[in-house]
């Protein structure tokens, strides 16, 4: 595998040397891909079993209202991926990072106790912009952490990683 020569950039006030590749950052870029596996295990959790909540908890009968929490879902993430590359002009990728992750603390909650279906919609609102943000960052983490010369793997090894969990999680929970 290729590497990119040392960079210097500051640290703390210091200056050490930076290196990119995945070989060099294998456990950061690890922990980034465990970031995409949690976030789209909830995902494909969530596919599985939100439209029986619907329909067997909240006596839905129509299938839009049904599945109006992935309206819900794609519309918050769409405008958080839009703005995502803005913020990450004013702050810090793990400050966005941490934000997503917050964002996304009350959803398993609001879930599992929604007192009407209106909180699920609201819970798949937060969890629009949770993975807009967490998603989003983790990708551009990896390609900071890899270079430019291997973005399309980091991008890809992102992506499988997510989606894999999204399968894998609605699949176990289907």
């Amino acid at each position: 595998m290729r590497t990119t020569p040392a960079t210097t950039a500051p640290v703390s006030g210091t200056r050490r040397p930076v290196r990119l590749g995945l070989r060099e950052n294998r456990l950061q870029f690890s922990l980034l891909v465990v970031v995409n596996v949690a976030v789209g295990g909830l995902v494909g959790l969530e596919r599985t079993t939100v439209p029986l909540i619907g329909t067997e908890i909240f006596g839905l009968t129509s299938d839009l209202a049904v599945f109006s929490f992935i309206a819900a879902f794609d519309i918050s993430k769409a405008l958080t991926n839009v703005a995502a590359g803005a913020l990450t002009a004013r702050f810090r990728r793990e400050r966005l990072l941490l934000a997503g992750w917050l964002l996304g603390v009350p959803v398993p909650f609001d879930l599992v106790w929604a007192p009407s279906w209106g909180w699920i919609v609201a819970a798949n609102v937060l969890l629009g912009v949770n993975q807009g943000l967490t998603w989003s960052m983790t990708v551009n983490m990896k390609i900071d952490l890899v270079g430019p010369a291997r973005r399309g793997l980091a991008t890809g090894l992102n992506e499988a990683a997510g989606y894999t969990a999204v399968g894998g999680t609605a699949l176990l929970t289907g």
